[in-house]
């Protein structure tokens, strides 16, 4: 029989999820879309169990995912990370447009330390990868929702500085 976890050790006869890492699709925060609440749902689910939840908000747009405590400042982007053992608390990183994306902790099972993902390093070889360097017309603005001046101003300085605009 297949492992249901490519790539894992055969011999390994129970492996558990110590971590999930949810990346967000733009579908996943479209209340008026389907996978919304499937992606909810999962994300109960995740909650309940004794796995440890990272999610990575890069959008600007749609609806976020509901937090137990307080929203932090508004940002144009998040990462949130709830450790199994520490529920309801929740750490929150809120991002800015201008900021570089951190590195945040990834937690692994005991006793081994967090692992480090290195958030714009990842952005970085996705963005390589994809070929999104020819993909994206940098002339356009964004798409919506519409960037603050403050944000437009900066982004369009910033891309002058790298040569695309």
């Amino acid at each position: 029989m297949p492992s249901p976890f490519p790539g894992m050790d055969p011999y390994i006869e129970h492996p558990e999820l110590v971590t999930a890492i949810e990346i967000l699709l733009p579908v996943n925060k479209q209340s008026s879309h389907e996978a919304y609440l499937d992606y909810l749902r999962k994300r109960r689910e995740l909650l309940r169990s004794a796995a440890h939840l990272v999610e990575i908000d890069l959008l600007r747009g749609g609806e976020r995912p509901p937090l137990d405590e307080p929203a932090p400042p508004a940002a144009s982007y998040y990462v949130t990370l709830r450790r199994a053992e520490q529920r309801p608390q929740v750490e929150v990183w809120p991002i800015q447009l201008q900021d570089r994306l951190p590195t945040v902790p990834v937690p692994l099972s005991q006793p081994d330390p967090d692992a480090s993902l290195d958030l714009a390093a990842a952005v970085a070889a996705v963005y390589e990868r994809g070929g999104y360097a020819s993909l994206i017309d940098y002339r356009r603005p964004p798409p919506p929702p519409k960037l603050s001046e403050v944000d437009a101003l900066w982004l369009d300085r910033w891309l002058r500085q790298q040569e695309i605009r």
